[in-house]
């Protein structure tokens, strides 16, 4: 897989296009998460619970839907530690503490809660106005904002970025 370092221009833009206003809703992680699906599979061991069929996910602003969602809590702790998201494709959003909306979507969404990091993998897209990153894997860091866009063989990362957008800094 070729990986494309994004050049520091390429990054001042992207990270005003996605920075602060990317910064997610604050008090979204204050929030109490909920989750429907069709079905659940809980797998006490492993401290895992399985969601299958119309997931949906809330917490605060961020809404989460998919085909599956795995939710893996930590078995000392009771913490949540991961999340992983599959659908044809999954798809996120949440509102930032501008007010503006961030929405993404994948056929594979992974979140790391230790790292602060969402890995979107396989026709990942990530919107934010009018702009949008596409590429087979995204990264983002949340808590550091910072983002990392990939590419597969042959393949090239695109980024659209509106004028309006430049115009209002």
């Amino acid at each position: 897989m070729k990986i494309l370092r994004l050049s520091s221009l390429c990054l001042s833009v992207l990270f005003y296009l996605f920075t602060p206003a990317a910064s997610a809703l604050t008090s979204d992680q204050k929030q109490p998460i909920h989750i429907s699906s069709d079905s659940q599979d809980l797998d006490m061991k492993s401290n895992k619970v399985t969601f299958t069929g119309n997931v949906k996910l809330t917490q605060g602003s961020i809404l989460l839907t998919a085909d599956k969602l795995i939710v893996f809590r930590d078995a000392k702790t009771g913490e949540l530690t991961e999340l992983q998201g599959y659908g044809q494709p999954a798809h996120f959003s949440q509102k930032t503490d501008e007010g503006k909306l961030m929405k993404g979507q994948a056929n594979s969404l992974f979140y790391n809660v230790a790292g602060d990091k969402l890995i979107m993998t396989t026709n990942a897209e990530l919107h934010q106005d009018d702009s949008v990153i596409k590429g087979k894997v995204i990264t983002y860091h949340i808590s550091s904002q910072s983002l990392n866009a990939s590419s597969g063989d042959g393949e090239r990362v695109s980024t659209v970025i509106q004028p309006a957008q430049l115009d209002k800094k």
